[in-house]
């Protein structure tokens, strides 16, 4: 079991702690509905500190992540960020990620904290460019504070104005004190706010700062549970839900992260799904009926009670105060207001596929 640094606070803090990739991590403090909504209306904070980060920096490290990922890095410039992900030989997907352009030379790759290794063995294996790679996840802290006041809770500690930050850019800069914190405006809420990176040594200072920052919003910790419900909400994958080693980004509705204006791997694969069209596509869903709670491995069928697919993700909606779900069906069920039927305890519940976000 690994700990994050912030390990011993969260527990004083009565957060329920579980086994989550490897690290023991809080799922929920109080009501994860109270949490969820925190977040949506307010400001809350998720100590994502398991997540890793690897430097990579070289002449030639746009070459490496240009061969790896599926999005286009060559359109970043200094100071933005990209989503895409690491396609493998089969087909699937390795991990998605997020590319951090630092500078010409220099990138940060920060992937799911279950991949870790997986991910660093991949793109080693894949670096003939001799480009300096640096696993700096042991050492670093992650704060996502999220939702609409979180921007007026951060920018009282700090010099920067935040509101110049674009969506899925960042700045290094002094909060709180603390020097040469990364301030992200990235987060995996749909609701807005900031990621930030930091020193494990400063993690606790920049904890009780931002609570304090945030006292008139009500702010509150929130765990990985009410982290899941905000993030299905808004229709976002989450890896070995609803992306993993068997599935296409294509597949999955990530044709928008995939570019084949170059060559990356397995690519031809991908163009040809995408030129010859999916078999099986992810939709969103909600349940018509009453009859419980889709969950992941639930069998998806149509109204002969023929299998057609299998629910990836599912929960009862805090905001929306319904049951949604994501999903793999065949195509000719894919689309928007198709009835299908959910396998709940033996039973077929009904439901039908709609728009996503849900939110």
């Amino acid at each position: 079991m690994k700990y994050v640094a912030l390990n011993d606070l969260h527990a004083s803090l009565g957060a329920k702690m579980i086994e989550f990739a490897g690290y023991n991590m809080p799922v929920l403090y109080t009501n994860l509905i109270q949490e969820h909504l925190t977040v949506r209306n307010s400001v809350g904070v998720f100590d994502v500190s398991h997540m890793g980060e690897f430097r990579l920096k070289g002449e030639k490290v746009l070459d490496l992540i240009q061969s790896v990922t599926s999005n286009d890095a060559s359109k970043l410039f200094d100071g933005k960020v990209q989503y895409s992900c690491l396609p493998n030989d089969e087909g699937g997907i390795v991990d998605d990620l997020l590319v951090y352009r630092w500078k010409e030379n220099e990138y940060y790759l920060v992937v799911n904290a279950s991949n870790i290794e997986k991910d660093w063995n991949w793109i080693s294996k894949h670096n003939t460019f001799g480009v300096e790679m640096v696993n700096m996840s042991e050492g670093m802290s992650l704060l996502a504070v999220q939702g609409p006041n979180a921007i007026k809770t951060l920018q009282k500690l700090t010099a920067v104005d935040l509101s110049k930050i674009e969506y899925y850019a960042f700045t290094i800069g002094a909060i709180a004190g603390i020097d040469e914190v990364i301030i992200s405006n990235t987060g995996y809420t749909g609701s807005g706010g900031f990621e930030l990176y930091c020193d494990n040594k400063d993690a606790r200072k920049l904890w009780d700062a931002v609570f304090e920052a945030g006292k008139e919003f009500d702010i509150k910790p929130v765990g990985l549970g009410a982290r899941d419900t905000l993030r299905l909400e808004k229709g976002l994958c989450l890896y070995g839900h609803d992306i993993d080693d068997t599935t296409s980004p294509i597949e999955a509705g990530l044709g928008w992260i995939t570019k084949f204006t170059k060559t990356f791997t397995n690519s031809e694969y991908h163009k040809a799904i995408k030129e010859n069209g999916a078999k099986k596509k992810l939709v969103g869903f909600e349940m018509v009926e009453r009859g419980g709670v889709p969950r992941q491995h639930y069998i998806i069928k149509d109204a002969a009670g023929n299998a057609i697919g299998e629910v990836t993700s599912g929960t009862q909606s805090p905001s929306l105060n319904k049951a949604i779900g994501l999903g793999y069906v065949k195509t000719e069920f894919s689309k928007v207001d198709s009835e299908i039927f959910i396998e709940i305890r033996e039973k077929l519940v009904k439901a039908k596929v709609v728009k996503i976000p849900f939110l």
